[in-house]
């Protein structure tokens, strides 16, 4: 006898169902829904010895007779097996492709209808545990999915939601019962111990005829007979949900080798579905892991505006060390920094916090941007050997109009003027941070209002379809077109600008993730701009009030006179009590005023709550309650103290 190749699945051969060749395809339900599910009721067996049941489904699986007499009856044992083997090897491998939740449970439903069973109802229990994780209380199981084999010339019953289960039963006692959609598992009970046992039982046996009503929901029956699996879903620790496999009286019923088929589909799927899980959640912590260590939301310092995007570089790889910061400086200055951490794991996303801290620190020692990238350099060095990283560092002084750049190995950063031309500054590359033994050198360029700087990481400009140089001039002709949409007198809309850099992206551009920040330069003009030396004697706060007074009368603003030269005059006195230097006041008017007091001791003011026979302690007190806010930021050649009052 010349046997028929099998199908990759492990089905019958072709030549032995020519009823199957008639059967329409199987329709499938929506991933993740709990669709609404429906047993029939139960139904004698149809009597095959009289004929054919019409519309009968062979068994593509053990309990099928493809052939007669002798022969083929003492080769029939061999081939079912060899059946069930090849259906079980397809079976898990294809349940094996998926990588989420849904996935992993659609291939245990493609792999059993119709191959293994006409129907099957999948529960999973609600919440699934995660990994060591504590289970929740009271174990409730929700249906998850459902797959059924569709009949020929089946009108469906509703949209995907509302589908429902039938299988090809005949008689007029099939009945349609919808299965329940949430089932607690009350301890001690009979499913509560068929769950316990974790091996697969027929739907006819003992345990099994009190537990699937309770699985079911009261009063559903299923078929009789041993055409029902009971079989519970068990991952590494505990058990995580259920599947039930149900075949149709025109089917063999299921047979003792067929639970240990149900068993295999079983675990591979709860194995699968434990990884997929704590997949999951370690791919939400990762990436939370990583977005609590970039801005939570970018400051607005005086005279710029700025907008920032980050991308990871994929769903499976959602941890770099791509990094943006903008930190406020003394002098209504702001410092823009980028960096890359090599690296995709969470250990770059540590260092990528740990580098972002230092720069930080540095930034509020007001360093000049070298020095800051010499120290990030030896903090990498102290991290280990092998930490590298990229960074670039910019000091923006909106009263100079003027930017500082030091680079260390990172990607130059664009500066789209007002007029449309876009330009790739020219700073020295520099090494990369973690090299060791390597001057940084920075760089003064103009900074003028209205133009918009850059900032990016290389997985905006890299990938493999194309090196860094040529995704950079992609960059600059973007921002050049897409300026030149605006006219050549207004800049585009910042946040639609860092939208439309990210379009640039085509498919097979996302290598690695992004980090992208972008820098409005609007200045502050020179007439808004008050500033003096004051020599460190006696006549020093009353020449600063003087000074104030006309300033604010300059601009309009003499109803805050008074509390402006009160507070002046209190933070200038403190600064001549203590100051070797000529101290600086500074004034400048935007949509607030600002005013900023420099002298050359490092001692920083503590406010303190002066007692009734003190003389003094109470300037900063005044300062407190008059002002909008106020601060003092140590400089590397003494200190700045301000403060701010609402102009409207």
């Amino acid at each position: 006898m010349t046997e028929h190749p099998t199908s990759h699945e492990g089905r019958q051969p072709l030549a032995a169902r020519p009823q199957e060749r008639a059967r329409p395809r199987q329709q499938e339900a929506p991933p993740g829904a709990a669709a609404t599910a429906a047993i029939p009721g139960p139904s004698p067996v149809p009597n095959t010895a009289k004929g054919p049941v019409p519309n009968a489904v062979p068994n593509p699986v053990p309990g099928a007779a493809d052939a007669t007499g002798p022969a083929a009856d003492s080769q029939a044992p061999a081939r079912r097996e060899g059946d069930r083997l090849r259906f079980v090897g397809a079976a898990t491998r294809r349940i094996a492709r998926g990588i989420d939740l849904d996935e992993i449970v659609l291939g245990l439903c493609r792999a059993s209808v119709p191959t293994f069973s006409d129907a099957i109802l999948v529960y999973l229990r609600d919440p699934l545990p995660v990994g060591d994780e504590r289970p929740a209380t009271p174990f409730v199981l929700r249906l998850r999915r459902t797959d059924r084999l569709r009949l020929t010339g089946e009108e469906s019953d509703g949209g995907p939601e509302g589908e429902r289960l039938r299988l090809p039963v005949a008689g007029s006692q099939a009945g349609l019962l919808p299965a329940a959609d949430l089932c607690e598992i009350r301890a001690g009970g009979a499913l509560a111990e068929v769950l316990r046992g974790v091996r697969p039982v027929f739907g006819d046996s003992a345990a099994a005829r009190v537990a699937l009503p309770e699985l079911l929901g009261a009063g559903r029956t299923v078929p009789t007979g041993h055409r029902a699996i009971l079989a519970p879903l068990r991952g590494r620790r505990r058990v995580i949900g259920a599947a039930v496999f149900l075949r149709g009286p025109d089917r063999p019923p299921f047979e003792a080798n067929d639970l240990l088929v149900a068993a295999q589909l079983a675990t591979h799927t709860a194995l699968g579905i434990d990884k997929a899980v704590l997949y999951g959640r370690e791919a939400y912590i990762a990436d939370e892991l990583q977005r609590t260590m970039l801005p939570d939301s970018l400051p607005q310092p005086t005279g710029v505006r700025l907008a920032s995007r980050y991308l990871p570089a994929a769903e499976t790889a959602r941890v770099g060390g791509d990094w943006y910061d903008a930190i406020p400086l003394p002098g209504s200055r702001v410092a823009l920094v980028v960096g890359d951490v090599m690296g995709h794991s969470m250990t770059s996303a540590a260092i990528m916090g740990q580098l972002r801290t230092t720069a930080q620190t540095l930034a509020g020692l007001d360093l000049p941007p070298q020095e800051v990238l010499h120290h990030l350099d030896e903090q990498a060095q102290r991290l280990g050997s092998d930490r590298m990283a990229t960074c670039l560092y910019a000091v923006y002084d909106p009263v100079a109009h003027r930017i500082t750049i030091a680079n260390a190995g990172h990607p130059p950063p664009v500066l789209l003027h007002l007029g449309g031309r876009a330009e790739v500054l020219r700073v020295p590359p520099g090494a990369p941070i973690g090299v060791g033994g390597v001057d940084f050198e920075a760089v003064e360029l103009d900074a003028p209002a209205g133009a918009t700087l850059l900032l990016y990481t290389d997985g905006l400009v890299e990938s493999r379809l194309r090196d860094v140089w040529t995704g950079i001039e992609i960059l600059r002709e973007r921002l050049a077109t897409t300026a030149q949409l605006t006219g050549p007198d207004h800049s585009p809309p910042l946040e639609a600008l860092c939208d439309d850099v990210l379009d640039m992206l085509g498919p097979g551009d996302r290598d690695d993730g992004i980090a992208l920040l972008a820098a409005r330069f609007d200045g502050i003009a020179p007439s808004d701009v008050a500033y003096w030396f004051l020599e460190p004697e006696d006549a020093a706060p009353g020449r600063a009030r003087r000074l104030a007074r006309r300033a604010l009368s300059r601009w309009g603003l003499d109803d805050l006179s008074d509390e402006v030269e009160l507070l002046v005059s209190e933070v200038v006195t403190n600064a001549v009590r203590y100051a070797e230097r000529p101290v600086t006041l500074r004034l400048l008017r935007t949509d607030i005023l600002r005013c900023e007091v420099g002298d050359d001791a490092p001692q920083l003011p503590r406010q303190r709550r002066a007692r009734e026979t003190d003389e003094g302690g109470r300037g900063l007190f005044l300062v407190n309650r008059l002002a909008r806010r106020w601060g003092a930021t140590r400089l590397s050649t003494g200190k700045v103290v301000w403060f701010e009052m609402a102009t409207r």
